[in-house]
């Protein structure tokens, strides 16, 4: 009896070690189930730095990076407007560095002057996503990648609509409204068109000056030229949308008609470009995309997940003139 009853504590004591080590294993599998949990609920933080509000292609862009929350709920943004001054770009971003954010995304506002902090950024092991405008550094590594046009090629499909338009033995004499000084698109874009209509002989840029990509300015600088070349200008380019609709404000103002008397091609893609080209306002409109958000988005999770993204991601675009841009028209969303 005493036998058995041994045997029977026996296994009773080596069922009780049985359950509490499953039980043991169990909790251990739960707990590591919950910390994984934890660590994909844990949100990425990314910090945007936007140049500002200078016209209604910026504001489109904004207005896209900032449903990227809505877009990934486990994305939570960190949002900066500089209001066109790069020292507030530079400010913002050291306050992501110190908040730890995951990665920065930066518009910058002009193309140097920003290896010291991009550095900071690096030792902090802080990827940088350049969004819409590049930058000059010393070291290419510095920033992970670009998200945005070829500036170059715009300026180039801007000079081709005015040839397409004027054939190759004109004579045009062109004004250009420059954007910011010293922004990658303003440079890039001068660089294209100038090196496109340099096949063309009578095709001279007469006046360039910035408008500083706002269509108040480019209504004052358009006025500019106006009162000193009057009906010599045959051509405006403008660097961006809202330059050439206060052009066109200008133009009608001094008693010309544009799109009649005075050609003008644009860059972005705004709606109400697309509709000065549909009343014969303007000759051409080359798109630039702003509506970057969800490039960002996908661009952001893969370098915080430690991926390899491409050093430049291109956004998709077009050219439109006459009943292109009327088609278009009405799928405009800026």
């Amino acid at each position: 009896m005493k036998l058995k009853k041994l045997v029977a504590l026996a296994l009773t004591l080596a069922l009780t070690a049985t359950v509490a080590i499953g039980c043991g294993s169990s909790s251990t599998n739960n707990s590591g189930g919950d910390k994984s949990a934890n660590t994909t609920s844990k949100k990425l933080v990314l910090g945007f730095s936007q140049i500002g509000a200078e016209s209604g292609w910026r504001t489109a862009e904004t207005n896209s990076i900032k449903e990227i929350p809505n877009l990934d709920s486990n994305v939570e943004l960190k949002f900066s407007d500089a209001q066109q001054k790069q020292e507030n770009q530079i400010k913002a971003l050291r306050s992501f560095i110190a908040q730890k954010v995951d990665v920065i995304a930066l518009a910058p506002v002009v193309e140097t002057g920003w290896d010291t902090v991009f550095k900071e950024a690096k030792d902090a092991k802080i990827p940088i996503i350049l969004v819409d405008r590049g930058v000059k550094v010393s070291d290419d590594s510095l920033y992970s990648t670009f998200i945005g046009s070829d500036f170059i090629a715009e300026g180039k499909s801007a000079g081709k609509i005015l040839t397409d338009k004027f054939g190759k033995d004109a004579k045009l004499n062109i004004v250009e409204l420059q954007g910011t000084v010293g922004a990658s698109a303003a440079n890039d874009r001068q660089k294209g068109f100038a090196d496109y209509i340099k096949d063309y002989p009578g095709y001279k840029v007469i006046k360039s000056q910035s408008g500083d990509f706002s269509r108040a300015k480019g209504k004052e600088v358009m006025e500019a030229f106006l009162k000193s070349e009057g009906k010599n200008i045959q051509a405006v380019y403008a660097h961006n949308d809202d330059m050439a609709m206060g052009a066109i404000q200008a133009i009608e103002e001094y008693g010309l008609k544009p799109g009649v008397d005075v050609a003008i091609v644009s860059i972005d893609g705004i709606k109400d470009a697309f509709q000065a080209v549909a009343d014969g306002k303007s000759t051409g409109v080359v798109e630039c995309n702003p509506l970057l958000g969800p490039q960002i988005l996908q661009a952001a999770k893969d370098l915080a997940a430690g991926k390899t993204v491409d050093k430049w991601i291109k956004s998709n675009e077009g050219v439109f003139v006459g009943d292109q841009a009327k088609k278009e028209l009405p799928n405009r969303k800026y």
